[in-house]
């Protein structure tokens, strides 16, 4: 299966963006969220769904983040040890919470670190805390001890998820009825997901751009799952690597009624969106008293080097989205649009409070926050413009999580359209 051609809202080719993706960004964003700066993230795993009583959750200790062995430390900042995945037969909630917890392992060493990162953001004019972060109940959360894989986390409580997503927040009409589960849809549910396409591609663009974006996260994710998915868990090892027939399942356009076509294109579109904020936010990053800071200079310096090679390659981009298309018109309906686009986000954000996998709920909080930072450097293309040279600005700032958050979402992204290589391969050997 291969994925071609020339995608809607923007004059930019999918082939063009595979080997820009592949051959340019990939390996520079695989090293990046791998510095110590990117791979530990701040978030708050125990807040309640606002919308529902959680019914994902199983009464089994392994639904819970339960503190891991200490690994090796590297000065004061752990590097990453490869963690062994044991697990017995199970009911099949039990062992989707045994795939879904979270490695919660932290030295002393390291969450004496934390608090030397905390002190320096608090000096920095050009940092700002957000709620989730101050809360008691947030944790930092080692990215690569945890990564996005297949949990076996699925049924009525995650379709619940993402239905909400679709129902309540795309700008669509409430009388358009998503399944509960589109990957087994009847003929009745077909129709009722074309007239939902139909219904998008006479959007506005403003409201067309943000379905696209939500569907091209769902697709995301989707990969991810597919690409790491447990082939095998005998003899108390865990195996992951793809699925084929998952991926297929999902995306073959003769399995999907032509849906998964279109479900990929929304993932490029993603791509573009972000790969934009990325080069609108570059000003603010090569300015030269910003840093990464961690507290190893040596550390910081690399890092800050590897995202300026990425900030680099997004400038030899030459089809990028023009965000200058959307909120074009009249001012007042420009700034209904933009905060509907805020409010809208904003209740996605609160909507990954109620999914029941730890470690789902990590990526999904994760991957959601980087867009919605993406969004934000969007929509401030003025106040970027201002940036004074040498010294914060109070108009326009990133703070260490959403900066963690956009850089790892972008590198999601591009690990999903680098996997859709090795699944095009992978269907041509097996036929």
């Amino acid at each position: 299966m291969c994925l071609t051609g020339v995608l809607d809202d923007c004059f930019c080719d999918i082939e063009s963006i595979d080997v820009f993706n592949n051959f340019k960004i990939y390996p520079l964003i695989r090293q990046l969220i791998e510095r110590d700066f990117f791979r530990y993230y701040k978030v708050n795993l125990k807040r309640p769904c606002p919308f529902w009583p959680d019914d994902g959750q199983c009464a089994i200790k392994d639904c819970h983040v339960e503190p891991c062995p200490e690994v090796r430390v590297h000065r004061f900042l752990l590097h990453y040890s490869k963690a062994v995945n044991t697990m017995t037969e199970m009911e099949a909630c039990e062992q989707a919470h045994e795939l879904g917890a979270i490695n919660s392992t932290l030295s002393n060493q390291s969450k004496e670190a934390f608090e030397d990162w905390a002190r320096h953001d608090d000096a920095q004019d050009n940092f700002c805390e957000l709620d989730d972060e101050t809360s008691p109940d947030a944790d930092y959360v080692d990215l690569l001890l945890n990564p996005e894989r297949y949990t076996g986390y699925k049924g009525p409580s995650a379709w619940r998820v993402w239905n909400s997503i679709y129902e309540e927040n795309c700008f669509k009409p409430r009388s358009v009825y998503r399944p509960l589960n589109p990957l087994t849809p009847s003929r009745g549910e077909i129709r009722l997901s074309l007239s939902l396409f139909m219904f998008a591609l006479g959007l506005c663009l403003e409201k067309r751009v943000f379905y696209r974006l939500i569907s091209g996260l769902h697709t995301s994710i989707n990969i991810h799952l597919c690409a790491q998915h447990l082939l095998d868990e005998g003899w108390g090892k865990a195996l992951w690597g793809p699925n084929v027939q998952e991926f297929r399942r999902r995306f073959d356009p003769a399995e999907t009624k032509e849906e998964g076509t279109r479900r990929l294109k929304n993932l490029y579109f993603l791509f573009l969106i972000e790969l934009r904020a990325l080069f609108k936010v570059a000003p603010y990053f090569e300015r030269t008293f910003i840093n990464l800071y961690t507290g190893n200079t040596q550390e910081d310096s690399i890092t800050k080097d590897l995202l300026l090679q990425i900030f680099n390659e997004t400038k030899g981009f030459p089809m990028h989205f023009d965000e200058k298309s959307m909120f074009a018109g009249h001012k007042l309906e420009a700034k209904r649009l933009k905060e509907e686009f805020r409010l809208h986000f904003k209740n996605i954000s609160r909507i990954m409070d109620c999914v029941g996998c730890s470690k789902c709920r990590l990526w999904g909080k994760l991957q959601t926050q980087g867009l919605g930072t993406a969004l934000k450097i969007l929509f401030s293309e003025m106040e970027i413009k201002n940036l004074p040279e040498h010294s914060p600005s109070k108009g326009f700032q990133l703070t260490r999580q959403e900066i963690v958050a956009l850089l790892n979402a972008f590198g999601r992204l591009s690990t999903s359209i680098k996997e859709l290589h090795n699944f095009s391969t992978l269907i041509k050997e097996h036929r």
